[in-house]
């Protein structure tokens, strides 16, 4: 098995510590690099290419100073090294971390009160190209995506978004005239519309055409 290059990235020199002594004792992973700051784990991340980062989730400047965060670092990490997998560092539990985390294109997101044993399955699933989350987040992720509805395709799906606007509009009943009117066009666009409309619907008239148009619930309320 090749060995995983890691970098870890925290502020606190304590866990860092302790993460240091952690790794020391794994024959199948070396420490390559330590950052304090987010802009430090984006250099270290360009010059050393580690296969795997910890990175704090919240992380001050140089010297205390304004600087990049781990959401920033990250994004900024696998924009230019996609490669590079990077689990977030954090105390919190919240979703609006999480999501920006996942959204930066961080492949892990951990509690720091993670035991060694979770830390190291974490890193080494990461390094295989695989994701990971505590088993509180993991929950918290489940059930969110569980509440999503998926998208239901549009109804006439041949029809361009403003055929299909048209489309209601004739079908709430309004006339040419009116959907000019409504949608600043001239009559003769709209008469054009109206045939593209017919053709690609294959009906034989405006009449046809509106009860296909409220039978896949268009023109349910008139403007």
């Amino acid at each position: 098995m090749d060995t995983i290059r890691l970098l870890i990235a925290d502020d606190h020199t304590l866990f860092r510590d302790g993460l240091r002594a952690l790794i020391g004792l794994q024959p199948d992973i070396e420490l390559v690099g330590e950052a304090a700051t987010g802009d430090e784990a984006v250099a270290l991340a360009d010059r050393l290419q580690p296969d795997v980062i910890l990175m704090d989730i919240q992380m001050p400047g140089a010297h205390g100073a304004p600087g990049l965060n781990g959401i920033e670092a990250a994004r900024r990490i696998v924009y230019t090294s996609p490669h590079i997998g990077v689990i977030m560092l954090t105390m919190f539990e919240d979703d609006g971390s999480v999501f920006a985390a996942l959204r930066a294109g961080a492949r892990g997101y951990i509690l720091k009160g993670a035991t060694h044993a979770e830390m190291l399955q974490a890193i080494q699933a990461v390094s295989s190209g695989g994701a990971v989350f505590s088993p509180a987040i993991a929950v918290r992720l489940m059930e969110f995506f569980a509440h999503i509805q998926p998208a239901l395709p549009p109804v006439f799906p041949e029809l361009t978004d403003r055929e299909r606007e048209i489309l209601n509009l004739i079908a709430q009943g309004h006339n040419n005239a009116e959907i000019a009117q409504l949608l600043t066009l001239s009559p003769k666009t709209i008469r054009n519309y109206v045939s593209n409309i017919l053709d690609k619907l294959q009906v034989a008239d405006r009449a046809e055409a509106i009860v296909r148009a409220r039978e896949a619930g268009l023109g349910q309320e008139k403007t």
